[in-house]
């Protein structure tokens, strides 16, 4: 499936700029009718974003542009790394729950409970007994939250192996981006084919109608941003018909 996404896919910085404004000023109204602000003014689904994707894929840079068009206070984004030592002693996807939203709400998560079957998978962090039943634990995780209406929208931001590397130099040479590079990243790279493996088995087991996977194109930075900010208001429009609810005209301007 990642052979499918087209990376030659890319938008200038005018179309960037264009298209991010557009579907800003959609997403703005979108979460605005959500949260019962506008509109009818009731509650609307929960929205779970989850972003995944290779190092250095823009998940940063695309969960920005995402967040920018909100309002500060009606959107959560959780960061999540490897589990602590506390953490390890609960099931695997105890702590994914307190940032979860409610009715009304928006929560973006930066990493999600797919590390389980990713990274814990091939470096071993997770026995092959334990990943191999977190896939139907994490169907039945998000096909619980589906029925109570919540929204998730899962993307994958998808760039190659060469861009990869072009991105990893390009922060090893710049003084204020040299964090984001770790020896983790190096030799998670080293992997790329096992995760690629790991990638494949995931999106064909966890894909379903109701929470779908959306593999990203990312080797263009622009049009990865715009993608994203589009596959999202198209989600909340399907999530707010499915519970009963017509999504607003746009407001034009």
């Amino acid at each position: 499936m990642l052979d499918e996404v087209d990376l030659n896919l890319s938008l200038s910085r005018e179309e960037e700029e264009r298209e991010l404004k557009k579907a800003g000023r959609r997403l703005a109204q979108l979460r605005l009718t959500l949260g019962g602000l506008i509109g009818p003014r009731r509650l609307g689904p929960p929205l779970c974003v989850a972003f995944e994707g290779w190092d250095a894929a823009g998940k940063g840079g695309s969960i920005k542009r995402l967040v920018a068009p909100l309002d500060p206070r009606h959107v959560r984004i959780a960061q999540f790394a490897a589990p602590t030592d506390d953490e390890r002693r609960h099931r695997f996807l105890n702590r994914f729950w307190p940032p979860l939203p409610g009715w009304g709400g928006m929560s973006v998560y930066d990493r999600t409970w797919y590390g389980r079957v990713l990274v814990e998978r091939v470096e071993a962090y997770a026995t092959e007994e334990e990943w191999q039943r977190s896939y139907e634990e994490i169907v039945q995780f998000e096909q619980m939250l589906v029925v109570e209406g919540m929204v998730i929208v899962k993307l994958w931001l998808h760039i190659s192996a060469e861009e990869q590397l072009r991105r990893f130099e390009a922060r090893a040479e710049d003084p204020l981006k040299t964090w984001k590079l770790t020896a983790e990243d190096w030799r998670n790279r080293s992997r790329r084919p096992d995760y690629e493996v790991a990638i494949e088995e995931m999106v064909a087991r966890t894909s379903t109608e109701e929470a779908p996977w959306h593999l990203v194109s990312a080797e263009s930075k622009r049009y990865a941003r715009v993608a994203v900010m589009r596959l999202v208001n198209e989600s909340i429009e399907a999530g707010m018909r499915r519970v009963g609810q017509e999504p607003p005209a746009p407001v034009d301007k």
